[in-house]
């Protein structure tokens, strides 16, 4: 077994400089910043950045019947993923509640799964535990995650890298292009300076968690809690063209019940939005804080993070209720105001096919 990652080498690049403090983020042993945060994420805008995201483990999952064993236990159809499928899959439990958040990539023959340090050991374990009599592989890799991100067409050349395990176009993500690479982790920084070269510039985690937050991403560790289902993330959920974590069409696995229900039914009873705090505020609110409006709790506060457009920013767990109020509420977060960005309300949660069966048993 490969052992933990303590740090990245490229901690030791000038202005290198990790997170400050303790948090739930996965974001330790990786530069946080390069020494100028704000400017590293307004780079994406002229040129691919390059992120550095070793702090994540990765599994290989292989032999004939890897597709259907990996099909069976989560959310994501893979059954029929074709050669280079790229997209996310979640570990529900039998409630439909996350346990593990994981990105995929199929190279035709091996599915690759990575995902936070911290889930890492449990979702192996339940893979392998759930083998039987499957012809399969699981194997840990020794693979490093680097993420570019920045303008399309810059960022799909600078994305070919000769010696990877595989590169991933994870789609869609901002206004910005992202594609995700894996290379051996002793070719790290190797590989970093040859992304340089090319046109490419170092960018810490601090940038990346920006445009998480912007895309409405949610981390699993900061933005979710023991009872989160994946329609509360209307990002997980697969929709038209966007594949993403959950698939509406598959067949049965566990948690698939609820995810049914709430897609045909129901509604989630929270939902995941971005947050714009106060940025004159002497301090910020940390993650797991209490959200109120009229001094009633109507949330929780998740990633908290500085972006170079919008200044503080966040994602928030808040009860539907508390949407319907609109998103001129005041919030407030142990005394920091905020407000709801309205770009981050889901428009496209789907029609409830189920209501509307209901609807016309009962003649409405």
């Amino acid at each position: 077994m490969v052992d933990v990652l303590n740090s990245s080498p490229l901690l030791q690049r000038p202005g290198a400089a990790e997170f400050a403090g303790t948090t739930p983020l996965d974001a330790k042993g990786v530069a946080w910043h390069y020494g100028e945060p704000l400017g590293e994420q307004r780079a994406m805008d002229t040129q691919p950045v390059i992120i550095d995201r070793s702090q994540r483990r990765i599994i290989a999952v292989a032999g004939p019947d890897a597709p259907e064993f990996l099909n069976n236990l989560l959310s994501q159809k893979l059954d029929d993923a074709p050669s280079g499928f790229a997209a996310s899959a979640l570990d529900l439990d039998a409630q439909g509640r996350i346990l593990h958040h994981a990105d995929v990539f199929y190279d035709g023959t091996t599915f690759y799964l990575d995902l936070p340090a911290a889930q890492y050991e449990t979702f192996t374990a339940f893979l392998r535990k759930m083998v039987f009599w499957s012809d399969v592989t699981i194997t840990d890799t020794d693979l490093a995650i680097l993420t570019l991100i920045g303008p399309e067409g810059a960022t799909e050349a600078l994305a070919s890298v000769e010696g990877a395990a595989f590169s991933r176009r994870v789609s869609p993500w901002t206004a910005h292009a992202r594609f995700d690479i894996a290379v051996e982790r002793d070719r790290l920084e190797e590989v970093v300076d040859a992304l340089v070269e090319r046109g490419g510039v170092l960018g810490g985690l601090m940038a990346f968690t920006a445009e998480r937050v912007r895309a409405g991403e949610p981390e699993l560790g900061a933005d979710c809690d023991e009872k989160t289902i994946p329609h509360e993330a209307p990002r997980l959920i697969n929709r038209g063209d966007r594949i993403a974590a959950v698939h509406l069409e598959k067949g049965c696995y566990r948690g698939q019940e609820t995810v049914a229900r709430v897609e045909n039914i129901g509604r989630s009873p929270r939902l995941m939005v971005m947050l714009q705090l106060d940025g004159s505020a002497p301090t910020e609110p940390e993650i797991g804080a209490t959200i109120r409006a009229g001094g009633r709790a109507v949330g929780t506060l998740g990633t908290v993070v500085h972006d170079a457009d919008y200044g503080p920013i966040a994602l928030a767990r808040l009860k539907r209720s508390a949407l319907n109020a609109g998103t001129a509420v005041d919030l407030d977060i142990d005394g920091v105001s905020a407000r709801i960005d309205p770009d981050s309300i889901p428009t496209d949660e789907g029609e409830k096919a189920g209501r509307k069966a209901q609807q016309r048993l009962r003649g409405n």
